[in-house]
């Protein structure tokens, strides 16, 4: 691949850092620890070895074979599953991640057989490692988790008495992902009574008290998290430097730059000319006829990011208008005598579109590796 060729997402590995070693530090002034989630730049190794660096307690996917590359890639780290794992990948669960989230009993007992039958096959200190657990508590979200709390100190005393190859470390919960059910000091409080109620059925204290993602930050930011919540699952908070709800002023907003080539620039009219249908995706839209405007074409589409309105020019001028699956359709009319073909534009990105970009071999990768 062309080392010149376009589009690039550029990763400023010495802005991601000091991001991550800023929430960190803040996170652990208040007895947390930090699992790193890197699913949003696909779990590459070269980004993932910057949360090794920074000493995260975990490196977090929800998907297994994001975690057998960083495993392949040397990564130290333990490593955390965060989608309840299928029946189909429990074998790769007990061979490749220390810890997982869990919410279905019969999961877990057919994990534990898994990870007997992995442990079966080692000697010396790995022969008596345990796969660690977090179960899940659903506090209204209403995706992963148990609802019913009994079944779940139910569930958590199956572990201590009959499953002697999981370890029950904790207690979890998610927030605000699908049902956009907030994560505030309240919902905090029932999940430590929940985690009370576990200790008491098993009688020891528990390790871990999840107190959900990025969604949950603003709580440690602004000093309202409960004590002993003491485990975050960090991921768009590190790499954007932002998170809805959040003030922090102390990150970089600029770790990812999406940079993409100018292929034709022209005046042309605002609203399609001719009977108009759907779009090459099956949508209609409705378009506002501003009259002949300057108009660019960038080389990179939906294929590449998912949704224009998720990326944003950083030029003053510059507005994204549409895009199809290979062609990004910019109006320049504001700047229309700076803008030429061969020109390179770029892009603030968003989490979902970072997701879209890092799983393409059409947008080459760089990484700025500066000493912070």
């Amino acid at each position: 691949m062309a080392e010149n060729r376009y589009p690039v997402l550029e990763i400023d590995l010495r802005k991601l850092e000091h991001n991550l070693r800023e929430i960190m530090a803040r996170s652990a002034a208040s007895g947390i620890q930090t699992a790193g989630v890197v699913k949003g730049f696909t779990a590459w190794p070269e980004i993932a070895r910057v949360y090794e660096r920074c000493g995260c307690a975990y490196l977090a996917s929800s998907r297994i074979e994001q975690l057998k590359r960083l495993r392949e890639a040397g990564i130290q780290t333990p490593l955390m599953l965060l989608r309840i794992p299928m029946l189909s990948e429990l074998d790769d669960v007990a061979r490749t991640a220390d810890i997982s989230l869990q919410s279905e009993p019969e999961v877990l007992r057919r994990l534990d057989a898994a990870v007997e039958s992995v442990l079966t096959g080692r000697c010396g200190d790995n022969a008596d490692r345990r796969h660690k657990v977090i179960l899940m508590a659903d506090l209204g979200d209403l995706r992963e988790g148990f609802w019913n709390r009994q079944e779940l100190i139910d569930t958590a005393m199956e572990i201590e008495r009959d499953l002697p190859h999981l370890e029950l470390a904790g207690v979890g919960t998610n927030l605000t992902c699908f049902g956009s059910v907030k994560a505030t000091p309240e919902k905090m409080r029932e999940l430590l009574e929940i985690a009370s109620q576990v200790e008491k059925a098993v009688g020891r204290k528990l390790r871990y008290v999840c107190g959900g993602a990025s969604s949950s930050l603003h709580m440690v930011l602004d000093g309202t998290m409960p004590a002993g919540v003491n485990l975050l699952r960090l991921g768009e908070s590190v790499l954007l430097g932002d998170f809805l709800g959040c003030e922090m002023d102390f990150t970089y907003k600029d770790v990812f730059t999406l940079k993409a080539e100018v292929i034709e620039v022209k005046d042309k009219p605002s609203y399609p000319v001719g009977e108009l249908t759907a779009d090459a995706f099956g949508r209609t839209r409705q378009y506002e006829d501003r009259g002949i405007r300057r108009r660019a074409l960038a080389a990179m589409g939906l294929v590449d990011y998912g949704n224009y309105t998720d990326i944003r020019p950083r030029m003053n001028g510059v507005e994204v208008i549409g895009a199809s699956s290979d062609h990004t359709i910019l109006d320049v009319e504001a700047v229309k005598d700076r803008i030429r073909v061969g020109d390179v534009l770029d892009f603030d990105i968003s989490y979902a579109s970072m997701v879209y970009l890092t799983n393409t071999e059409s947008v080459r990768r760089e990484y700025l590796k500066e000493d912070c």
